[in-house]
């Protein structure tokens, strides 16, 4: 498991497994995201496995899953949505933590800094400099 905060409340993993939940559970999170696709995993990590084992460990479990088409505002609003309604810390998980660090910094567009925001990515190990543009853009039109 490689969890990697992007704030005090919003961390980021690649790909977990049923097992990690309970430790994740330790760890002070309430609630998980799965970005991943079930088309990119196999079975025991399909997210009606994943939301069974999150339960087991006393997590709130959200499936959204994200790839280059389905990187919409509304699913960005989603993900923000998501992350706001929990009770406690979040952590969101895909196949490296790319997607669950872009989908967070188009959610932030407008409400922190272009530069704040990757910062947090790149200090989490995810260069993000190519969302600057949409960033910006994102953040003037807010």
């Amino acid at each position: 498991m490689d969890i990697r905060p992007l704030t005090p409340h919003y961390a980021v993993s690649p790909q977990i497994s049923p097992e990690d939940l309970p430790l994740i559970a330790e760890a002070g999170f309430s609630a998980v995201i799965c970005n991943r696709p079930d088309a990119e995993n196999p079975p025991e990590w399909h997210a009606a496995a994943m939301a069974e084992a999150a339960q087991a460990a006393g997590l709130q479990f959200h499936n959204l899953p994200l790839t280059h088409q389905t990187m919409t505002p509304e699913n960005v609003a989603r993900q923000r949505d998501l992350i706001d309604a929990a009770t406690g810390p979040v952590l969101a998980y895909c196949a490296s933590g790319t997607r669950s660090s872009v989908i967070w910094s188009l959610g932030q567009a407008g409400h922190l800094s272009t530069d704040e925001i990757l910062a947090a990515t790149a200090q989490a190990g995810y260069q993000l400099d190519q969302l600057r543009p949409a960033l910006d853009a994102m953040a003037a039109n807010r």
